[in-house]
C-alpha cells in the first residue's frame, strides 16, 4: 500500500511539471519476462494505390502478428497517416493509399533461407496479375535497409528509409535507389556539450562505438568541447572485434570506475558490442549521469532501464510534434477483435499526454478509481519516446504529396487507368519526391531537400527510476541550433528531480573551481580542465571563478586583500591633519620661536663681549636666516601646488646658503683676527675693510644663479606617485631636474665643508670669546645630517620622503642654533659675570678695538 501511495504521489507531482509543448511525460512499467520487446525490429511497408475510398484490410492481420510495442507504435502511426490522407479530398481525390506490412524480415532471413521468405516477398519475376507496389518504406534498423535495399531495387521498388539518419545509406554509389527521410544529426554534439556547459560540468567521459558514425560524432564532440572548455576524462571506443572487446573490457571498467567524471556521453549503434558494455555497467550498479540518444532508452532483461538512472539520464531525440487526433484514433482500436494481448487502454496510456486535465478525464467503462489503480499495477506497458513514428508519418505524407504533384502534370493518368488496376511509375514519382516541400497537418514544415534541411531541433528528456520496474520520463528542454548562441538551449530545470541524496546538481569536474582571488595554473601533462589554484599576484584580481589569468587593477586602484575587487586609492600627502605633518609643523614653529628668542637676547645684550665676539652683525644675519630655515620647512607640508613646489627648493637653497656662508664669514673673521695680532702681518686692512662680509652676498648670488638655471631648464612640478603604497596615491613635488637639484645641494655642501675646514683650523686659537670650536662642532653636525640624508632620502617614498627632507632641514638648522648660540645664551643669561671686559681686560682689548 505504501508503494501504491508513493507511486501516485510521484505521478501527480510529475504532472504538475509538465508544461512544454508535445508529449512531455511518459510512464514506463515493464514486464521482466518480455525484455525482447524493447528491441527495434525491422518493418517494411509496401504502399500501393487503388481507386475509391478503400480501408486497409491488413489492419486486423498486422495487429495479430507477434509484434512489440514499438512495432505497434509504427504501425498505428502508419495507419493513422494513411487514413488521414485517404479522407482528405484535396490530396488524392478518389484514390486510396494502401499498405502491406512485413516485419522481422531480417530475423526471418537469418533463421531461414533467402529462397523461402524473401523469395515470396521479393520475386525475381513479375506476373500480369501480381500487385505492383508504388514504393517501399524501410526501417528503422539501417542494417536491414542496407542488406535488403538492393534486392528491392532489382524488383523496381524505390525505397524510403524512415529510420534514424545513417551516413552509410547516404552513399549514392552504393544506394542510388534509397532516400533517407530523417534529417542528419548535424548538431547533436553541440547540443550535448551545451547541456554539459549548462550544468557547469567540464569533466566528462565518452563511450563510442567503433564505426564511421561513432568516430565522426567523436570528432565533432572534441571540437565542440574545445570551444567550450570542456575536457574528456576518458574515451572508450568499443570495438566490434569480439577478441579486442573482451581484452579491453576490464581496462574500460577500471578506467570509468576510477575516473572522477560523473557524466558519460554514449553514442553508437544499438546492436553493437556497446550494448554489452553498458549491460556490464548496469549489473555492476555503476552510477553515472548518462547523456545519450533515444535508441539507448531501452529496458534490460531484468525489467529495468539499461542505463541506471540513479542520477538520471538525459536523452536527446529529434523534435517531433504531437499528432492531433492520434489518441482518438487509438481509442477506436477495439481489443476484442484481436488475439494479440494489446488493449486500447494500454495504447492510450502509451500516448498519454501527462497533463492534469487528461489524467482526470481518463475513462474506463464500469471502472472505479480503486479498480483503475488495481489495473495500473496489473498491466504491463511501456512508452517508446522516439520520433521514428513521426518521421514515418511525414514519409507517408511526402509520398502522397509527390504523387499528387505528379498527377497534376499528367492529367490523363486517371482516365488512362480508369476501371483498371491503378498503378504508377514509381521512379518518376521519386523525382518529384526529392524536391517536395509541404506543411504537414500538425503545422510543421517538411523539406525533402536534404541539402537545405540542416537546422534540426532536439527535444531533451530526463529519465529517472523511482522504484524497480517503474520510471518517469519528463521533457525538460529543447535545443535549436538556428537560434542565437545564448538562446540555443532552453531548459526547465525545475522539472529535473535529482536523487534525494543530492540537494544540488551533482558535480563532474576534474579540479575544484578556483574561487575569486585565485587563478588557474595548469597541471603539467594533464588536460586544461585539471589545474591548481594559486593566488593572484600583487595588485591583480580575479572577480569570478575559474579565471585563467588575473586582471591588473588600474593605476588609481589597488587590489583588496582577498584579491577579488579593485578599490579606489586614497589621495594622500604630508598634510597638517596628519600626526607626522602636525608634529613637524609644531617643531618648526617652536624652533623658529626659539631662534627669535635668541635673536631678542642678542639684541638686548648687544654691547656685551659675548655678543660682540666674531662680528655681532653676522650673528644677527645667521639668526634671521635660521628663522627662515625653520619656517621654510612649512612649505613641504600641505597639499602641493605649483607655487609651493617652486618655493620649496629655491627658498630652502637660498636661506641655507645664507646661513652656511655666514658661518664661513664668521670663521674667516676669527682667523683674520688672530692673524692681525701677530707682529709683521699685513692683513689688518682685510679685517678693517669688512671683506669677509662680502662672502655672504657672493655665495648667495651664485646659489641664485644655480636655482635660476634649475627653474629655467627643468623646474619642480606637482606629481603623483602611485607605486609607493598599494592603497594610496601620493601627491608630491617632483624635483624636475635631479642633476640641478644635486648641483644646488652640492654647492651648499661645499660651502658647509669650507666653513667646517676653516673653523676646524681655528678651533685651538686662544681667546676667551673665540667661537671657532662652536662653529666647528655646528658644521660637523650640519654635514653629518646632510650626508646621512642622501641614502635615507633615496630609500624612502611618499610621505616618508618628504618627512625625511623636512627633518634634515630642521635637524641641521637646530644643530647650528644650538651648537653656536646655546653656549652664548648660557653665558649671557646664567653666567653674566663671565660676560664682562673687566675680568678679561687686557686679553680682549684688541678684539674690542676691532669691533
Amino acid at each position: 500500500m505504501f508503494y501504491l501511495t508513493f507511486f501516485f504521489l510521484v505521478l501527480r507531482l510529475s504532472f504538475l511539471f509538465c508544461s512544454l509543448v508535445g508529449p512531455s511525460c511518459f510512464l514506463r512499467f515493464k514486464d521482466p519476462h518480455t525484455w525482447g520487446e524493447d528491441k527495434d525490429p525491422d518493418c517494411f511497408f509496401s504502399i500501393y494505390t487503388k481507386h475509391g475510398n478503400i480501408k486497409n484490410e491488413y489492419l486486423t492481420m498486422n495487429l495479430d502478428k507477434k509484434l512489440t510495442y514499438k512495432n505497434i507504435h509504427l504501425i498505428l502511426a502508419l495507419y493513422f497517416a494513411l487514413e488521414s490522407i485517404n479522407k482528405d479530398p484535396h490530396i488524392l481525390p478518389n484514390i486510396s493509399l494502401l499498405v502491406k506490412v512485413e516485419c522481422n524480415l531480417l530475423d526471418d532471413w537469418r533463421m531461414n533461407s533467402l529462397s523461402t521468405k524473401l523469395g515470396e516477398f521479393l520475386p525475381n519475376y513479375y506476373c500480369i496479375n501480381q500487385r505492383r507496389y508504388l514504393i517501399t518504406l524501410t526501417g528503422p534498423i539501417w542494417l536491414s535497409s542496407a542488406m535488403l535495399g538492393p534486392l528491392l531495387h532489382m524488383t523496381n521498388k524505390p525505397e524510403l528509409y524512415y529510420g534514424p539518419f545513417h551516413p552509410v545509406l547516404s552513399s549514392h554509389e552504393q544506394f542510388p535507389h534509397l532516400y533517407q527521410m530523417a534529417p542528419k544529426d548535424t548538431s547533436l554534439a553541440l547540443s550535448m556539450v551545451s547541456l554539459v556547459v549548462y550544468f557547469r560540468w567540464n569533466w566528462v567521459g565518452a563511450i563510442i562505438s567503433d564505426d564511421d558514425l561513432g568516430l565522426e560524432f567523436l570528432s565533432e564532440l572534441r571540437r565542440e568541447m574545445q570551444r567550450n572548455s570542456v575536457c574528456l576524462a576518458f574515451v572508450h571506443i568499443i570495438m566490434e572485434d569480439k577478441i579486442l572487446f573482451q581484452k579491453n573490457t576490464n581496462i574500460y571498467y577500471n578506467e570509468i570506475t576510477a575516473s572522477s567524471a560523473k557524466v558519460v556521453i554514449i553514442y553508437g549503434d544499438k546492436d553493437s558490442h556497446l550494448q554489452l558494455n553498458l549491460r556490464l555497467y548496469r549489473l555492476s550498479n555503476l552510477k553515472r549521469i548518462w547523456v545519450t540518444t533515444s535508441q539507448w532508452d531501452m529496458i534490460t532483461h531484468n525489467g529495468r532501464l539499461l542505463l541506471d538512472s540513479f542520477y538520471g539520464t538525459f536523452i536527446f531525440l529529434l523534435h517531433f510534434s504531437e499528432l492531433s487526433g492520434f489518441g482518438t484514433f487509438i481509442e477506436t482500436v477495439h481489443d476484442s477483435r484481436y488475439s494479440n494481448p494489446f488493449s486500447s487502454a494500454k495504447l492510450w496510456w502509451i500516448y498519454f499526454n501527462c497533463s492534469l486535465t487528461s489524467f482526470k478525464s481518463m475513462y474506463f467503462k464500469n471502472c472505479s478509481i480503486e479498480k483503475r489503480q488495481q489495473w495500473l499495477f496489473q498491466q504491463h506497458f511501456e512508452m517508446s519516446v522516439s520520433g521514428t513514428g513521426y518521421v514515418l508519418y511525414n514519409t507517408v505524407y511526402a509520398v502522397a504529396h509527390a504523387l499528387h504533384k505528379m498527377l497534376l502534370q499528367e492529367v490523363d493518368t486517371l482516365s488512362k487507368y480508369s476501371g483498371k488496376k491503378l498503378e504508377f511509375d514509381s521512379w518518376q514519382m521519386v523525382h518529384f519526391l526529392k524536391n517536395i516541400q509541404f506543411i504537414n497537418p500538425v503545422g510543421d514544415q517538411v523539406n525533402m531537400n536534404q541539402k537545405v534541411n540542416q537546422d534540426v531541433e532536439y527535444d531533451i528528456h530526463y529519465s529517472i527510476e523511482f522504484l524497480p520496474n517503474l520510471g518517469l520520463k519528463v521533457k525538460i528542454g529543447k535545443f535549436s541550433k538556428h537560434l542565437l548562441h545564448g538562446q540555443q538551449l532552453y531548459m526547465s530545470e525545475e522539472m529535473i528531480k535529482w536523487n534525494k541524496d543530492f540537494s544540488q546538481i551533482p558535480s563532474s569536474i576534474c579540479s575544484v573551481p578556483c574561487s575569486p582571488g585565485f587563478r588557474k595554473s595548469p597541471q603539467q601533462g594533464k588536460a586544461v580542465c585539471c589545474f591548481d589554484c594559486i593566488p593572484c599576484p600583487e595588485n591583480e584580481i580575479s572577480n569570478v571563478s575559474d579565471m585563467d589569468q588575473c586582471v591588473k587593477c588600474p593605476d588609481d586602484h589597488y587590489a583588496n586583500p582577498e584579491g577579488n575587487h579593485c578599490l579606489k586609492k586614497v589621495v594622500a600627502f604630508l598634510g597638517y591633519e596628519d600626526l607626522l605633518g602636525m608634529s613637524i609643523a609644531c617643531l618648526a614653529l617652536c624652533f623658529s620661536i626659539l631662534t627669535a628668542f635668541v635673536l631678542g637676547v642678542f639684541l638686548k645684550h648687544k654691547d656685551t663681549p659675548t655678543v660682540k665676539a666674531n662680528n655681532r652683525a653676522l650673528s644677527y644675519v645667521l639668526l634671521i636666516s635660521l628663522i627662515f630655515c625653520f619656517l621654510c620647512s612649512l612649505l613641504f607640508i600641505g597639499k602641493p601646488n605649483m607655487t609651493t613646489c617652486f618655493m620649496q627648493q629655491t627658498i630652502f637653497a637660498v636661506v641655507f646658503t645664507v646661513a652656511a656662508s655666514t658661518i664661513l664669514a664668521k670663521t674667516f673673521i676669527v682667523v683674520l683676527a688672530f692673524k692681525v695680532t701677530t707682529p709683521g702681518r699685513r692683513m689688518r686692512w682685510l679685517l678693517v675693510s669688512g671683506a669677509p662680509n662680502f662672502i655672504i652676498p657672493i655665495c648667495t648670488v651664485i646659489q641664485l644663479i644655480l636655482c635660476g638655471i634649475w627653474l629655467g631648464i627643468s623646474p619642480p612640478f606637482v606629481d603623483v606617485d602611485i607605486h609607493v603604497e598599494k592603497d594610496y596615491i601620493f601627491i608630491v613635488c617632483n624635483k624636475g631636474s635631479i642633476i640641478a637639484f644635486y648641483c644646488v645641494l652640492g654647492y651648499l655642501g661645499s660651502i658647509a665643508m669650507g666653513s667646517f675646514t676653516v673653523a676646524f683650523l681655528a678651533r685651538n686659537l686662544p681667546d676667551t670669546f673665540n667661537e671657532a670650536k662652536y662653529l666647528t662642532f655646528s658644521m660637523l653636525v650640519f654635514c653629518s645630517v646632510w650626508v646621512t640624508f642622501l641614502p635615507v632620502y633615496h630609500s624612502t617614498k611618499g610621505k616618508a620622503m618628504v618627512a625625511v627632507e623636512v627633518f634634515c632641514i630642521l635637524a641641521s638648522s637646530a644643530g647650528l642654533l644650538l651648537c653656536i648660540f646655546a653656549p652664548k645664551c648660557y653665558v649671557i643669561l646664567l653666567r653674566p659675570e663671565r660676560n664682562s671686559f673687566q675680568k678679561f681686560g687686557n686679553l680682549h682689548f684688541k678684539i674690542e678695538n676691532i669691533h
